[in-house]
């Protein structure tokens, strides 16, 4: 079990986290740029001594800034995955990973951690002669390669290509199903966050402000940030009950949405993209989407085989369509159509 405690000014921000992690689980703490997610991390690994704080280890202390306990970066079971994985240039990829390693059987360590990554073949390659995904199996032998007691990733997908990404997630994912250790993650993007975290914490200005599983985090987001990060689309407006027993929201700026959730007053409206579909504008409704609205379409990005749509409503919109019915419905900037989703699909948060 790793405990941590992070309470401190670090220039305009002020923070004050508290989190668990148990062995074999992995935490992802996923926030915008300057949220506090890397001073976490170096708080546990010994890189930054907070104002007050406290870091406990598999029952061993390394810090508790109240008794005067602050273990030296070395003498704390970590291992650091950085951003941009510090791997020394001058040293082949087996030379470092035995980098924190003694004993005479260096190398031959090492090289059993290269084939666990598939990468003993390029043991004696240096640095800059492999690819990102390439470097980052390397920095991640390196990490494992004195048995941490806690293992700390930084942005450890940020530094690679849109095509190693996904490859390098999978086998990151895999690393972290088999070790037994407990695990903190950071990371700027949600969808990373849900993909390699057992749990993840959303921070923002400094503070943990909802921790849960990805499907928890997006199925009922507390604030309209947390909403806004997962991906889903943020509308605010004014609810009331409805003689139906569902709640009604008038949309800042004009048009109404129904809810199957109980609020009054100011609220955040969030539904994801993909709930959300595309009819012709002045086309009869179809299906049982109680909520529609008019929108103009104001860009069309294709990501694969899908579309994602910009649209211009009382307030700005977003939605994901295939590829087909893009085409079939002959979407480009200027279209005008009617986005339409279901109140089931529909979250309100007071504001």
């Amino acid at each position: 079990m790793l405990r941590a405690e992070a309470r401190t000014r670090l220039g305009t921000l002020e923070l004050d986290v508290a989190l668990e992690v148990g062995a074999g689980e992995c935490l992802a703490l996923a926030g915008p740029s300057g949220a506090g997610k890397t001073s976490v991390l170096r708080t546990v690994a010994g890189l930054l001594r907070p104002e007050h704080g406290r870091v406990e280890a598999d029952g061993e202390l390394w810090l508790d800034t109240e008794r005067g306990v602050d273990l030296p970066p070395e003498r704390r079971r970590c291992g650091y995955l950085f951003q941009e994985y510090a791997l020394f240039g001058h040293l082949s990829a087996w030379q470092n990973v035995a980098y924190p390693l003694r004993g005479t059987d260096r190398r031959q360590r090492a090289v059993a951690l290269l084939e666990r990554f598939g990468m003993a073949e390029l043991a004696d390659s240096r640095p800059r002669t492999l690819s990102g995904g390439e470097r980052q199996r390397v920095a991640l032998a390196r990490a494992l390669a004195r048995e941490p007691g806690v293992l700390l990733l930084d942005e450890p997908l940020a530094a690679l290509d849109a095509r190693t990404r996904a490859s390098a997630a999978r086998e990151l994912g895999a690393v972290l199903r088999e070790v037994e250790v407990p695990a903190l993650l950071v990371t700027h993007d949600f969808s990373e966050a849900a993909q390699l975290g057992d749990r993840v914490g959303v921070i923002d200005a400094g503070r943990v402000v909802q921790e849960g599983t990805p499907s928890e985090l997006a199925a009922a987001p507390r604030s309209a940030f947390v909403a806004d990060f997962t991906g889903a689309v943020v509308l605010t407006g004014t609810a009331h009950g409805a003689p139906d027993g569902l709640t009604v929201v008038e949309l800042d700026g004009g048009g109404r949405v129904t809810s199957t959730d109980a609020a009054a007053g100011p609220v955040a409206v969030s539904v994801y993209p993909w709930e959300i579909a595309i009819e012709p504008a002045g086309e009869a409704p179809h299906g049982s989407s109680q909520n529609r609205l008019a929108a103009e379409v104001l860009s069309v990005t294709t990501v694969g085989n899908r579309v994602r749509l910009g649209l211009a409503a009382p307030q700005p919109l977003a939605a994901e369509v295939t590829s087909t019915a893009a085409e079939a419905l002959g979407l480009r900037a200027g279209t005008r159509v009617t986005a339409s989703w279901k109140a089931a699909a529909t979250r309100l948060v007071a504001l």
